[in-house]
């Protein structure tokens, strides 16, 4: 996840895109270097590639419910760039589907609800470590 491309590819995936080509187009990206983050992507369990012609042999590629999962992250990056390096356009933009409006995303300790950049906070490195 730590590459650029990885992470357009599943902001894409969540586009809708599945296939190959689709990917390709829309990133504008060498063949090979798709087929890298492709499988690496499927490898650590955020895509599934299903078959879905036999003849020639294609496949897709679908969100994992862990890909789904990354959407929020995604959505988070995204508006934290907005916010202190916005000097450009949005590239994309969540919408909320039943109002058309945008969302605006933060992260939120679910035990409490909270917003975790309003809660004092420090990591804790487990005995061990």
């Amino acid at each position: 996840m730590g590459d650029t491309w990885s992470v357009l590819i599943l902001r894409d995936a969540s586009r809708g895109m599945t296939q190959f080509d689709q990917f390709r187009t829309s990133l504008g990206i060498a063949p090979n270097i798709l087929s890298r983050r492709l499988k690496a992507l499927t490898e650590a369990g955020v895509l599934a590639k299903r078959r879905y012609s036999e003849r020639p042999p294609r496949d897709e590629y679908v969100l994992t419910e862990a890909g789904r999962e990354f959407l929020p992250i995604m959505a988070a990056l995204g508006e934290w760039g907005r916010r202190h390096n916005g000097g450009g356009a949005a590239l994309s933009q969540l919408v909320a589907d039943d109002t058309g409006e945008p969302v605006r995303a933060v992260v939120v300790d679910a035990a409490s609800g909270k917003r975790l950049d309003q809660v004092p906070m420090h990591l804790v490195m487990p005995l061990g470590s």
